[in-house]
Order: C-alpha cells, then structure tokens, then sequence
C-alpha cells in the first residue's frame, strides 16, 4: 500500500498543508510553515461537472461516438482537473439518443477507469420548449412532449445510469412525470423552457431541484415580471447551475445569481461542447461554419450568436472568484462539493478518510488562466502539468 504527499493550501483554512496519501484514501492533513507553499498553489477536491456535450473533437452525441471518444473526453477532464463528470446526451431522435446512452454504458462497463470517472449521466431534452429561444441549439423537429415508456427506455440503454434530467414544466402532464421520474432517484432540473410561474412551482412540488444553466436557453426579452428566470432564482428548493465562462452570462449576472441564491445552492457548470479545447479557427460542425476564438469563444461568424460553450471548470474557479467576489473555498463549494452532494456521489471534499480525488492548481484569483499541475483519482495520478496532450489526441490507456 503506497503513501505519499502533497503540499498546497487547504481552500477551507487557506493555509499551506500537507496531505498525506494512502491507498488512495486521504490519511492526514497537517498545517506547514506559511513558506513552505507559492501563495497561489492550492489542493482542491477533485472538480466535478454535471454538464458535458464533448471536448477536443469528440461530441457524445455525435453519431460516430465509440468507447474509445468516451475515454477521450475523460482523460481531456482529468488534465483539466475534472475527476468526475456528467456525459450529457442532447434532444435528437430516440434513436440516436439511445445509441449515445449504450455506448457510454459499454465504455463504462468494458473501462473500469470510465466508470470511476462518469458520475452518472445527464439526459437534457427532449422534453423541452419548442420556441425559439428557450429551445436553444436543440433541433425543433426532435423536441417532444414527456414519455415515461421512452424515458425508461433510455434508462435501460444507459444502463441505469442517467442522474440528471433537464426538462421543461410547460408541456400537459409534466408534473405527474417529474413525479414519477424524481421517485426514480433521478434528479429533475427545470430548463430550456418558456414556462409559465405556475408550471414552475408546479414542477418544484413534483420534486424538480435544479436549474440548468440558469439565464441560458432563454428569450432574448422577456417580462419585467413575472418571468421564469426570477420564480427559479426565488426558489429555495432549486440549486442552479451557471456557466461562468464571460460570454453566456454577464459577470454582473453571475454576481446576482451567485448572491441571490447563495454558494450552496450555485453549481458550476463547463456545458462544454465537441469544440472545446480545440485550436482557434473556422470548423464545420452541425452542418454550420462556426470560429472558435483565441479566446475560447465559440460563434457563428458575422453574428453576435455563440455556437456552445468552450469553458472549462479550471477557468471557471478563477472567474468565478473574479465575477461574484468570492473565495477559493466559495469556488470549491461550487464546482466540487456542491454538484457532489447533488449527484449523491462521496467526493468533493478535502478531509481526513476522504477518497482522494484532488486537483494541485495554481490559481489566478483575478480571473485569468488557472494551471493544473496535477491531476489523482483514488490516489493515482492520471494527469500532471506538461506531461499529458489534450483534446483529441488523447488515447484510452
């Protein structure tokens, strides 16, 4: 049984520790001289993301997604300091959803290393608005109202593994099917969705307890008041999810959704797409010509428009420290334990006789470029600062 160390600064007592490794268990965190760590080097519980479409050339819900694309996208979140993670499979035909669904699972069932690695997966759609706006990117011709038969049958592809269902409220019977799903154990969140605020708090007593990526998949003008976005941030039973990334949220308004609905009930999302991580320049994709920036953004070119989200949680701490003034043990709360506790799974916390999922990052707390230096789950390295390619070059071992 090995036992090693590693120093940085513990988020929660913001001072230099060491930790103490053994088999793969956290044994001991003991408090060095102030010195003895860069002010900037911290150890975090590994990240968590309850929202990712894809990275670096591999969409998972591409129609040519194979196991070997799933532990691409994996070891792409490790290097970036994302030790579990939500594969989210979108609104498209109840065909192409299920094939996404079962490769996942056989990836997970065939790769021990997957299935640590995948805390559940997150099914958004297609039970969503049909209008424009509140639909997003989804394609109108697959949007559909809730089916318990069909939502049993992607249960069953994916292998009992879908944590997460992303649905709107506005659809006939949705409240008996938020029941029935929320009884299941999956969790219900509200979004991609035009719906009324009676539908909404209709959808918070069926047991709905999560926002997806709040103030997103929205009109671009809505009511003063009453309006969706303000009954979902006035709901104490609903955690949100955001994406802090400067482009799909103002910083003010991630400051606001941040204040008003507390540390605890904010979770950190990448929503991350196949184009993520990519080099900057012009690709097709989804059968349009999109420009990835040098600064990460992902357009429609000669439009005001984003074409999905390039954000990754690493650069998320720092931003989210930046945008809504917070600490590094506010930013942990939000992308480690937060999301944790919601999925039910036992990580995201930095303690003694807790599996050590941890990420040594240096951290910009101005909200710049964050740098992981290395990457454990369950005690085992699996990505370490300039050892390790990204993207699309990474292979399963």
């Amino acid at each position: 049984m090995s036992t090693f160390s590693l120093n940085g600064r513990d988020p929660m007592r913001g001072t230099p520790v060491e930790i103490t490794i053994r088999g793969g268990v956290i044994s001991r965190i003991q408090e060095l001289p102030g010195a003895a760590v860069p002010a900037d080097q911290w150890v975090l519980p590994g990240l968590v993301d309850i929202q990712v479409n894809g990275y670096g050339g591999t969409d998972l819900n591409g129609p040519n997604l194979d196991p070997g694309g799933v532990g691409r996208v994996v070891r792409s979140l490790q290097a970036l300091g994302v030790t579990r993670f939500c594969p989210t499979i979108c609104t498209n035909s109840r065909e192409r959803m299920t094939r996404s669904l079962s490769t996942i699972a056989d990836a997970c069932k065939n790769e021990p290393w997957i299935e640590r690695a995948v805390a559940g997966m997150h099914v958004e759609g297609p039970y969503i608005s049909p209008e424009d706006g509140p639909r997003g990117a989804h394609p109108r011709e697959h949007v559909r109202a809730p089916d318990w038969e069909e939502f049993e049958a992607f249960q069953r592809a994916a292998g009992g593994r879908i944590r997460i269902l992303t649905l709107s409220p506005e659809w006939p019977g949705a409240a008996t099917f938020i029941e029935r799903v929320a009884a299941s154990g999956v969790v219900v969140a509200i979004g991609h969705t035009g719906a009324p605020s009676d539908a909404i708090r209709a959808a918070i007593a069926a047991g709905a307890r999560l926002s997806t990526h709040l103030g997103n998949g929205a009109h671009a003008m809505l009511p003063r008041h009453p309006n969706y976005i303000w009954e979902q941030l006035a709901a104490d039973e609903l955690s949100a999810s955001i994406i802090v990334d400067g482009q799909h949220l103002p910083p003010s308004v991630v400051k606001t959704f941040v204040r008003t609905k507390g540390v605890n009930r904010t979770i950190l999302v990448s929503d991350a797409v196949a184009l993520a991580g990519m080099p900057p320049g012009d690709y097709e994709w989804l059968g349009l010509r999109v420009t990835v920036s040098p600064e990460g953004r992902i357009s429609l070119p000669g439009t005001p428009y984003l074409a999905g989200a390039a954000l990754d949680l690493t650069s998320a701490v720092s931003k989210v420290m930046a945008f809504a003034d917070v600490s590094v043990a506010d930013a942990v709360t939000m992308t480690s334990t937060n999301p944790a506790r919601l999925l039910g799974v036992a990580v995201g916390t930095l303690a003694e006789g807790a599996r050590a999922d941890l990420v040594v990052m240096r951290i910009d707390a101005s909200g710049g470029r964050s740098e992981i230096l290395r990457t454990m789950v369950g005690g085992e390295t699996v990505g370490e600062a300039n050892a390790t390619p990204r993207g699309a070059e990474f292979l399963p071992p």
